[in-house]
């Protein structure tokens, strides 16, 4: 008996439809016909099934198809017969629309993945009306989230501008809106108004209701928004002006107690993270830099740093990650480097005033501070700020303190300076100051209970956490928590290594301690910290070298 396998079977079939051999029906799409078999279709795509077993058209031979693209029927009618179709730039739209109408779900599936990766801010707020408008779900939602993680970009292009009023609502009113401040909500509303000033001005306070302007920086506020002639011309927003204003003039619990949607702090949903870890001591200063993907679970190499640097600090701001100051191997610099993690480029931005190595580094109110330090020959009480809307740094008040291998947090607005050592009397510190930038004044706060220098500081939950550190040749493996509303330090669970000049950073309600030394070699291993169980666990994969006074940030993973 003959045996006849199955791909054999497909191959004669779609023979026979290619020289119109035993078809039994046509299909027309705009004039082009397509013959094929009924049993075929049918057994493909529920729309076709359901045509042919329960409409009129089960008993016709030539059947039009309404509003199908004739080149997409195309593709599909081969796709039916063959399993395979190329899902192009130029066909991904017609194809996604026909497939959605004949129920050939997984053509529709592939299209859908097709634009996932096609999005970019220039095109996301179309492709996320298409996936609308054909009930793609799970692109439309993919569409939402990387419209709201790169909202920054998607509003520089015209796709923005020629949106509806309802539509720019549904945008900006989104609690996972990611920005670097709200100041870019706020300038994105009036650019689309003066698109077409006459058409949409009567939108503007409607969409005013839905930008946080209590979250705008209060100079801000006062400088460009309460001048912008359009916000002075709408009673409306003058209200929202005169809310914001009134924000600013509260303080401590009495804001706390202000609110109104347009106090709320937007909550992005977070991109996948990386943990950066730059340059170091391996045994010298070197230049790598290396990413741990928390996902993966994988570490992998990025830029390298211009120069070698080692002994610097490290702030993000916005997108941008700073290098600032540290140790060449030969130098103690006041240069800083700015890492662009998108172009996966570094470039150059404005020195610091002072020359500073074993700083401490912290973000507080959207500018860099850059404490203590030693400059090469004596340890420094000095800081200063890098502002980088005017693009320069100046110095703050000094501290009370000399303090080199400093470690530096931010708890409740107000920057502590943890630790470290005093040149002048040559002793490791337990001592810890305080800076307030409304009055630009340090203050002493309670004392750790032991001697750090080189220690590492993270915040959780508004808890700051000295950890490790040493004092003089004991490397400390121990860790303790201040919380400022008793101002009381005590221990909590020890690490599983001694470790001073370790990198510290928070993600997720957790601290990653990042290398370091243990007095004798470099450490390549990471711990993380859980204040659920007081517990520490060490990451399954090390770095690819042991550093010591390495850099390190938890940044979004470029898409």
């Amino acid at each position: 008996m003959a045996r006849f396998s199955a791909a054999k079977w497909v191959e004669s079939i779609q023979g026979h439809a290619v020289q119109n051999l035993l078809c039994d029906v046509v299909l027309v799409a705009d004039g082009i016909e397509i013959p094929a078999h009924k049993m075929v279709l049918a057994s493909c795509s529920p729309y076709f099934y359901a045509m042919f077993t329960g409409f009129e058209e089960s008993r016709q031979d030539r059947i039009t198809l309404q509003g199908v693209d004739p080149r997409a029927l195309q593709l599909l009618i081969e796709y039916v017969y063959t399993a395979v179709v190329e899902v192009t730039e130029e066909n991904v739209q017609i194809l996604l629309t026909a497939a959605n109408l004949l129920q050939l779900t997984d053509v529709r599936d592939a299209c859908c993945d097709y634009l996932q990766t096609q999005l970019d801010p220039s095109n996301c707020l179309g492709i996320r009306d298409f996936a609308d408008i054909h009930g793609c779900i799970d692109l439309l939602n993919y569409a939402e989230t990387y419209i709201e993680q790169h909202f920054s970009e998607v509003v520089q292009f015209d796709e923005f501008l020629n949106l509806t009023s309802d539509q720019v609502v549904h945008l900006i009113r989104s609690d996972r809106l990611s920005v670097p401040t709200e100041e870019k909500v706020y300038e994105c509303v009036i650019t689309w108004i003066q698109y077409d000033v006459n058409g949409r001005q009567h939108h503007l306070a409607e969409l005013m209701g839905h930008v946080r302007l209590p979250l705008l920086a209060q100079d801000y506020l006062v400088q460009r928004v309460e001048k912008e002639h359009l916000m002075k011309d709408d009673l409306q927003c003058k209200d929202y002006i005169i809310e914001a204003l009134k924000y600013h003039l509260l303080k401590g619990e009495q804001k706390t107690c202000f609110k109104t949607p347009r106090t709320i702090p937007r909550q992005p949903v977070g991109l996948p993270k990386v943990l950066l870890v730059i340059g170091g001591q391996a045994p010298k200063a070197i230049r790598s830099v290396e990413c741990y993907d928390l996902r993966e679970e994988k570490w992998y190499q990025v830029a390298e740093m211009p120069t070698r640097r080692c002994r610097a600090g490290l702030a993000v701001l916005g997108d941008k990650v700073y290098a600032v100051g540290g140790f060449n191997g030969s130098l103690r610099v006041k240069t800083v480097d700015v890492y662009d993690p998108v172009l996966d480029q570094w470039t150059t931005s404005h020195s610091m005033e002072a020359r500073r190595s074993t700083l401490g580094v912290a973000v507080l109110n959207n500018c860099i501070y850059a404490v203590g330090g030693f400059d090469g020959s004596t340890g420094l009480c000095s800081a200063e700020m890098f502002d980088p809307k005017r693009q320069e740094w100046r110095l703050i008040a000094s501290m009370s303190t000399r303090r080199s291998s400093v470690g530096v947090g931010v708890v409740n607005g107000l920057l502590y300076a943890v630790g470290g050592y005093d040149g002048a009397s040559r002793q490791c510190l337990a001592s810890v100051e305080r800076y307030n930038p409304a009055t630009d004044t340090w203050t002493q706060i309670a004392e750790m209970s032991a001697r750090r220098s080189g220690a590492g500081v993270g915040v959780l939950d508004n808890i700051l956490y000295a950890v490790g550190g040493h004092d003089g040749p004991l490397v400390r493996k121990s860790v303790e928590a201040y919380d400022p509303v008793k101002n009381t330090w005590r221990p909590v669970g020890f690490m599983a290594f001694c470790r001073r000049n370790a990198g510290v950073v928070a993600h997720n309600g957790m601290l990653y301690v990042v290398g370091g030394d243990d007095g004798l070699s470099n450490l390549a291993s990471v711990e993380v910290y859980s204040p659920e169980t007081d517990s520490w666990r060490i990451l399954p994969s090390s770095m690819s070298i042991g550093r010591s006074y390495a850099g390190v940030a938890m940044i979004d993973k470029p898409l």
